[in-house]
């Protein structure tokens, strides 16, 4: 396990907390790992209504830990922590509700995805810049984000890399709401509480429903899966990431 994720408990609700702020939550397999199984341990105790994902004050999560994935990219073994943590995020049985402030970089955005709900702030901004590193879409958001956005608008933010505003994810129906900075936590939380009142088995019908099948998005994210393990071989992903780490230094 890792400290960098936080459980908490509040009544039925489980929240998840990435902590790790001089990363600004870069997730780690570690990371990952703790998500993955605090979904499958919400999932299979009763006394959980709803899971809940946050972040910290000005960062939601900066994507992958990129010395991770420089590590699988220059001959190194490991990353099933990341695909596992994906599927297990499809596949979750209860509903889920995030938070996001500030920077949502990857996988945060594409996390949200699969949320029922998701509220952000003004200043947050939705980037998934795969490309731009050598890679592709993941998280199934290449099927899942034309389907919200239309294919365009799809293929500029997952293809070009351009970052979307918390007001256009909100008018294009991304995101749930926007909420300023000192209101996200207790607006998450309360939605997230009043979910956990439902009926539990008339809103996992409800919820089942309004999802339709699984079977493709599934698909689509091993598909994603094993697309993106060819380009960490890629001499792009590899200069790319090189690149970075050297700019960040």
């Amino acid at each position: 396990m890792t400290d960098h994720i936080l459980i908490e408990r509040h009544g039925a609700v489980q929240v998840i907390r990435m902590n790790r702020p001089d990363k600004k939550n870069a997730l780690t397999r570690a990371m990952y790992a703790a998500m993955a199984a605090a979904l499958t341990e919400g999932d299979a105790d009763p006394a959980v209504r709803v899971h809940v994902f946050l972040g910290l004050p000005g960062m939601f999560s900066a994507g992958n830990d990129l010395a991770d994935f420089l590590a699988v990219a220059t001959g190194g073994e490991g990353g099933n922590e990341v695909w596992d943590f994906l599927m297990t995020l499809a596949k979750s049985q209860k509903p889920m509700v995030s938070g996001v402030d500030g920077i949502a970089v990857g996988i945060g955005t594409t996390l949200n995805l699969h949320c029922d709900l998701t509220f952000a702030t003004p200043r947050t901004v939705f980037r998934t810049p795969f490309v731009d590193l050598g890679l592709v879409p993941e998280a199934g958001s290449s099927l899942l984000v034309p389907q919200i956005l239309g294919r365009q608008a799809a293929f500029a933010m997952l293809g070009l890399g351009e970052g979307l505003p918390a007001a256009d994810a909100k008018a294009a129906g991304l995101i749930h709401a926007v909420v300023p900075e000192d209101e996200l936590e207790a607006a998450t939380l309360t939605a997230a509480e009043t979910v956990a009142t439902k009926p539990p088995q008339a809103l996992k019908i409800a919820r089942d429903l309004l999802r339709g099948s699984r079977e493709d998005l599934v698909a689509r994210i091993g598909e994603e899966a094993e697309r993106f393990r060819e380009r960490l071989q890629s001499d792009e992903a590899r200069a790319a990431f090189v690149a970075f780490m050297n700019r960040k230094k």
